[in-house]
C-alpha cells in the first residue's frame, strides 16, 4: 500500500498565511501545523507518515518550510520559540491579496526569497490526468543539489536557534556559552569553564582555565542582546579585562556590533568579538543544542575493482 499523497511545502504557505491573519495575536506552532493539515484535508494515515529518515512528521516538517519562507518574505515572524505571527508587512500582504493566492505569487513566496534555487518548478505532464501535483527539473548534479540542500537547511537552523537564543534565560545563555566553548575545545574538562556571572560580576561571565593549574585564563562575557553593542559596552569589557590583569577575552552576544565596536577592539590586542550569526553557527559546528544525522552518499570503489 503506497502511502498517502501529502501536498509539497509551498502548498501549506496560503494555509498558514490565512490562518495567521486570523490569529494576528499569533498562536503556537503546533496548532498552526493541525490547523493547516485541516485546511488541506490530510486525514489521519498522512497525518502519521514519517519522513524518510524518521526525524519528523512529514506534514509538520512541510509547515515548517512554510512558515520559513514567509518569514524569508517579512511576512511573518517567532517572536518566541514556538509561537508564529503576521508581522506588519505580513498584515498588509493579506489586505491586499484577499483572495486566493495565484500559482505564480505561492512560487514567489516559496522561492523567490532564498539565496539558491534547488529546483526550477516546471509545467506537469499533459499525459498525468488527474495529477495536480507540479512536477519539478533539476537544476544541478544530484550531489550539487545535495550540498545546496544542507546549506539551505543550516540556514534555516541558523534562524531558528536566534530566534530561540532570544527566548532563554541570561543565566542559561551564559551556561550555553561556556558548553559550546567547551566543546570547541577550551580548558581540559568542563570543570575548567567556571560560570561567574550574576550581580557584582564586574563585567566577567565566565572564566576558562586554559592550563590544569589556571596560570592562563580567557575571560568572556555573554549578553542577550536586544539592540547593537555599541563601543562602551566593549570598552567596559577591556577594562574588567584590566582588571582582572587579564590579556584574552571573548565578548559573545545573540546581536550584533557597531563600526565602532569593532574598530576598537581591533585597537586593542585579546579581545575577540562573536556575533549572534556567528554563534549560531558555531553552535551547528559544534553541536551545542543541535542534532545531527549522517548521511550515507554511496559511491562505487573503483579502488577496489583495480
Amino acid at each position: 500500500m503506497s502511502a498517502p499523497l501529502i501536498p509539497t511545502y509551498d502548498r501549506f504557505i496560503e494555509p498558514l498565511l490565512r490562518l495567521l491573519a486570523s490569529r494576528p495575536e499569533g498562536l503556537p506552532a503546533r496548532e498552526a501545523h493541525e490547523a493547516a493539515a485541516d485546511a488541506l484535508g490530510l486525514d489521519a494515515a498522512a497525518r502519521q507518515q514519517l519522513l524518510s529518515s524518521g526525524a519528523q512528521l512529514v506534514y509538520k516538517n512541510r509547515a515548517g518550510w512554510a512558515h520559513d519562507r514567509l518569514k524569508r518574505a517579512g511576512l511573518s515572524d517567532s517572536p518566541r520559540r514556538g509561537w508564529w505571527q503576521l508581522t506588519e508587512a505580513g498584515r498588509r500582504f493579506v489586505a491586499e491579496h484577499a483572495g486566493p493566492l495565484s500559482a505564480e505569487q505561492v512560487a514567489t513566496l516559496a522561492m523567490s526569497h532564498i539565496d539558491t534555487r534547488l529546483l526550477r518548478p516546471v509545467a506537469a505532464d499533459a499525459g498525468e490526468a488527474g495529477d495536480s501535483e507540479a512536477v519539478v527539473q533539476p537544476v544541478a548534479s544530484p550531489e550539487e543539489r545535495l550540498g545546496l540542500a544542507l546549506e539551505e537547511i543550516r540556514r534555516a537552523v541558523v534562524a531558528e536557534l536566534l530566534d530561540t537564543l532570544a527566548t532563554v534565560t541570561p543565566a542559561f545563555f551564559e551556561t550555553l556559552v561556556l558548553d559550546l566553548l567547551h566543546r570547541m575545545g577550551y580548558g581540559a574538562n568542563r570543570a575548567d569553564l567556571q560560570r561567574v556571572g550574576g550581580s557584582g560580576d564586574a563585567g566577567i561571565d565566565g572564566i576558562i582555565s586554559l592550563d590544569r593549574l589556571g596560570l592562563e585564563k580567557v575571560y568572556v562575557q555573554a549578553k542577550r542582546w536586544q539592540g547593537t553593542v555599541g563601543r562602551p559596552e566593549i570598552q567596559a569589557f577591556y577594562g574588567a579585562l584590566a582588571g582582572q590583569r587579564a590579556k584574552k577575552g571573548v565578548f559573545i552576544t545573540t546581536s550584533g556590533y557597531t563600526a565602532q565596536a569593532l574598530q576598537f577592539a581591533q585597537s586593542v590586542e585579546g579581545i575577540v568579538l562573536v556575533d549572534g550569526v556567528r554563534l549560531a553557527g558555531l553552535m551547528v559546528d559544534h553541536e551545542v543544542g543541535v542534532t545531527a544525522r549522517v548521511l550515507k552518499v554511496p559511491k562505487v570503489d573503483v579502488d577496489y575493482f583495480e
